[in-house]
């Protein structure tokens, strides 16, 4: 007997919809088979599904039998095919007489014991299944919640096998899961850090809220202690509220790696990544036997962190200078290209010198002139290059640092980036653009200047030797700031300021 089910699979962060055949004949092969081109655990589900029906009280058949799962040219990978391979096999033995069986995407692993475990990916599984015009979908109990933010689609949770046979077979109802998307956002869109709780650095936070404002990356150069990375963890809360569908995309993106935390169906606040400097290449960037995506993808609409830059292997940076143009992650092999989202904003700290303390007055520094050299050239130049700001953040002085007067908070400061936002809206009309995307013409329509303007430009210009990405990297930002100012045009000011972040550029 032939049964026919439906389910989904994973090609990076997206959902491929799978055709589940199930026929249990005499004259099927020696022993059960899985077709397909399925990994090694979709062919260990054999044994799974053997234990779960006979476990859970159903007789498991004695002919054998071949599950096909089609197309039959996409890898299959995982354990999510678990549950619709036995629920094929209780169809075609007489164990599951149901009427709705192509009606739903059914997902899920089995224990040996027929419970139900969650998989991962289901977000881009139930968006697949509403796409393909499905009934529901029928997922584990954990994964419910992340299934139900997708609208327009029915979700069933199940905790065993039996419990899905009682369900499709009408003889046990099952209340389809809702979760209200509004109440979900206000839960778990709270940080619990400040900037406020950053003793003094005003102008380092002056220079993260216009690359908050513009979606420009930053470089930090300061001495070790003086607070690089509490204001990189804490520039996250003055970014704008993520939207529904920046929150889906990034909640996809950790969902397909199992990141996702138990607690929450969305990640409602921006991510913060940070990875350590021993990263390597595909951990960064994704990649791999099956591809997976990397640091960068997981800090989409976020903040990607990079502590101690100039640690990291020189050719795992030069990886992150093609994402951050594009805004994606393209992962090439024979059988195709997978591309990931990747558009974040960039902060890297580093030291000036090796022993931290060049230049800046807290120490002696001990580093030879060639050691400063030999350290700072790990940092290509086109990378710093596509770094928009560059800032140094100078040791905190004692009465700052005992001062019981806060500073600027994240409330203030997110007020004026929100309100920069909105002039970007409207002068671009699209929400996913910000002045560190716009392109040449754009910097030529929205960026004009008066003839002083003009003249600082063109003398930083030559004095500092800067190129051609820098000029326009100088405009956008001079942009950002006008648009802090709530001005319509860039004043000389504006342009003074933005050239000032780009001194760092002798130094490489």
């Amino acid at each position: 007997m032939l049964a026919k089910l439906f389910s989904v699979t994973l090609e990076g962060i997206d959902g491929a919809l799978c055709e589940v055949e199930v026929d249990v004949s005499p004259t099927a092969n020696q022993k059960p088979t899985i077709v397909g081109l399925p990994d090694a655990a979709v062919k260990e589900s054999i044994e799974r599904v053997r234990s779960a029906i006979v476990n859970s009280g159903y007789r498991y058949p004695n002919e054998q039998y071949l599950v096909n799962l089609a197309p039959a040219d996409v890898k299959k990978e995982g354990p999510a095919f678990d549950l619709p391979i036995a629920l094929g096999v209780l169809a075609c033995t007489g164990g599951l007489a149901s009427e709705h069986l192509n009606d739903y995407v059914i997902v899920g692993e089995l224990a040996l014991d027929g419970r139900i475990r969650p998989v991962n990916g289901v977000l881009s599984m139930a968006m697949t299944a509403a796409q393909k015009g499905y009934k529901g979908i029928v997922v584990p109990l954990e994964n419910a919640a992340e299934a139900a933010v997708v609208q327009g689609l029915e979700v069933y949770a199940v905790g065993s096998l039996a419990q899905a046979v009682g369900f499709l077979s009408d003889l046990l109802p099952v209340e389809a899961t809702c979760v209200d998307i509004d109440s979900l956002f206000n839960q778990v869109s709270k940080y619990d850090v400040d900037f406020a709780d950053v003793k003094g650095q005003e102008s380092v936070k002056r220079a993260l809220t216009i690359a908050a404002a513009g979606g420009h990356n930053v470089m930090m150069i300061g001495p070790p202690g003086a607070g690089k990375t509490m204001l990189a963890q804490r520039m996250a809360t003055i970014l704008p509220d993520m939207s529904l569908p920046e929150s889906l995309e990034t909640t996809r993106v950790y969902s397909s790696v199992g990141l996702l935390p138990k607690d929450k169906a969305l990640i409602a606040t921006r991510p913060v990544r940070a990875p350590h400097h021993t990263a390597s290449g595909p951990a960064l960037v994704g990649g791999g036997t099956h591809p997976r995506p990397g640091e960068l993808s997981l800090a989409h609409h976020g903040i990607l962190f990079l502590d101690e830059f100039a640690e990291f292997p020189r050719n795992v940076l030069e990886m992150i200078r093609q994402p951050l143009e594009d805004g994606t992650v393209t992962i090439s092999r024979a059988k195709g290209t997978l591309r990931f989202p990747a558009q974040f904003v960039m902060l890297a700290a580093m030291n000036p010198c090796p022993c931290g303390y060049f230049g800046t007055g807290a120490k002696k520094c001990r580093c030879t002139y060639n050691q400063v050299e030999r350290y700072l050239s790990k940092v290509s130049g086109p990378l710093v290059d596509r770094m928009d700001i560059h800032i140094e953040v100078p040791p905190v002085a004692f009465r700052k640092l005992r001062s019981t007067t806060n500073g600027s908070g994240s409330k203030q400061l997110r007020q004026q980036v929100q309100n920069a936002r909105k002039r970007q809206l409207a002068r671009f009309n699209d929400s996913t653009q910000t002045n560190a995307t716009m392109a040449h013409k754009q910097v030529e329509k929205h960026c004009a200047l008066d003839e002083t303007a003009e003249m600082m430009l063109k003398q930083a210009i030559t004095e500092f030797h800067l190129s051609a990405r820098a000029h326009d990297k100088i405009c956008k930002v001079a942009r950002t700031i006008a648009d802090l100012e709530d001005s319509d045009n860039i004043q000389p000011e504006h342009i003074s300021e933005a050239i000032s972040y780009r001194k760092l550029d002798r130094k490489f």
